[in-house]
C-alpha cells in the first residue's frame, strides 16, 4: 500500500496518473469514496466514487471503510473490500489520500503501508495551481491553503517527502523508493 499525499494542488493525483502509466509494475489505484459534489472532469467510478452524507455515514457504520476523514467540509474515505482483494494478490495499491487517511492507513497497516508526501517547492506554487485548476472559488482555495501549515506538519511522520517541483524527477525518485522499500520488504 503507497499511500501519497500532499496538500491541495500539491500534484498528487498527476504523480499517481503517471505512476499508473506504467506497465512495468503491478499498480492497481484505490478509489477513494466522497461525499464532494463531482467537479466537471471527473468522472463518477474513475476518479471518485460519490455519494450523499447519509451513504457515506452508512458506509461507516458498517465497517465498510479502511479510514475516512471529513476535509474542507466533505467527506472522504477508502473502501475496504477491494483494498484487501488487492493486496492479497500482490498488487501495487496506490492511494490519493489526505494525511490523516495516510496516517490512518499506516497505522492499521503498519507493515504494509508506505507513506510518501509530496511538498510544494513553495506557497506561491501551489496558490498557482490551485487557481490554473479553475475548479475552487476564491474562498475555497483559501479554505484549502489555510489547511497546508496542518499537512505540512503531519508530513514528518511520512516514511519520504519529496519536494515536487519536477513531474518527472519526482516520478522517478518516488518509483526508485518502491522499488528499494518492496525489494527490502
Amino acid at each position: 500500500m503507497i499511500a501519497i499525499s500532499a496538500p491541495s494542488g500539491g500534484g498528487k493525483t498527476t504523480v499517481i496518473q503517471r505512476l499508473m502509466e506504467r506497465q512495468d509494475r503491478p499498480f492497481v489505484y484505490s478509489l477513494s469514496m466522497t461525499t464532494r459534489t463531482k467537479r466537471n472532469v471527473e468522472s463518477p467510478g474513475k476518479d471518485y466514487i460519490f455519494v450523499s452524507e447519509d451513504e457515506f455515514k452508512d458506509h461507516i457504520s458498517k465497517g465498510d471503510l479502511i479510514e475516512y476523514e471529513k476535509v474542507h467540509g466533505h467527506y472522504y474515505g477508502t473502501p475496504k473490500a477491494p483494498i484487501e482483494k488487492w493486496v492479497k494478490k500482490g498488487k501495487l495499491v496506490l492511494f490519493d489520500i489526505d494525511v490523516r487517511g495516510a496516517l490512518s492507513i499506516k497505522q492499521a497497516y503498519p507493515r504494509a503501508s508506505l507513506l510518501i508526501f509530496l511538498k510544494p517547492p513553495n506557497l506561491e506554487a501551489l496558490r498557482e495551481r490551485l487557481a490554473g485548476r479553475k475548479t475552487e472559488t476564491r474562498e475555497q482555495i483559501q479554505q484549502r491553503l489555510d489547511r497546508v501549515e496542518l499537512e505540512m506538519e503531519h508530513s514528518e511522520q511520512f516514511d519520504y517527502q519529496i519536494i515536487n517541483d519536477d513531474l518527472e524527477q519526482t516520478v522517478e525518485t518516488i518509483l526508485q523508493i518502491i522499488s528499494s522499500h518492496y525489494r527490502s520488504a
